[in-house]
């Protein structure tokens, strides 16, 4: 990504956290002007996260969100944190050439494995299980308070 892309690739982040606000188990993400500019400067510079938007017909219509890091077995693993095309936009393998890219990033980068969570039921499923291979595992999120007992 590059300076040209700031607009349009912030666009795209808040209707991604707009797709995914209140959905069981996932409360509205509040993000501000300063966490879109922290994040996009991180984005830029490139070494903690990195981040790809997709074109079509000269206008920004997905946006791909990852890291690099270590194993404890093995090489390193790239995770797919967050990949969004507009709904307008879909079905024309944006998201997979999006996920491919990202593949070939990541083995060049000493990250052969990639992976990404997703909900059970999402629409995304049938290109994800084309293109990847679900192994059945359950993702879990600590939180204090679910696990606090009161006395």
């Amino acid at each position: 990504m590059t300076e040209r892309d700031r607009d349009e690739w912030e666009g795209l982040t808040r209707r991604f956290h707009a797709h995914w606000a209140g959905r069981p188990g996932r409360p509205a993400t509040e993000v501000g002007g300063e966490g879109y500019e922290r994040t996009w400067q991180r984005l830029v510079d490139g070494e903690e996260i990195r981040g790809i938007c997709a074109r079509r017909d000269g206008e920004t219509v997905g946006i791909a969100h990852y890291l690099f890091h270590a194993a404890v077995w093995g090489a390193g693993r790239c995770y797919l944190a967050e990949l969004f095309v507009e709904p307008r936009a879909r079905r024309r393998g944006i998201a997979t050439a999006m996920i491919r890219w990202v593949a070939r990033d990541a083995e060049r980068h000493g990250a052969p494995r990639l992976y990404w969570n997703t909900e059970i039921d999402a629409e995304a499923r049938s290109l994800y299980d084309r293109v990847a291979v679900y192994r059945g595992y359950i993702l879990y999120n600590y939180s204090r308070a679910a696990t606090a007992t009161t006395t």
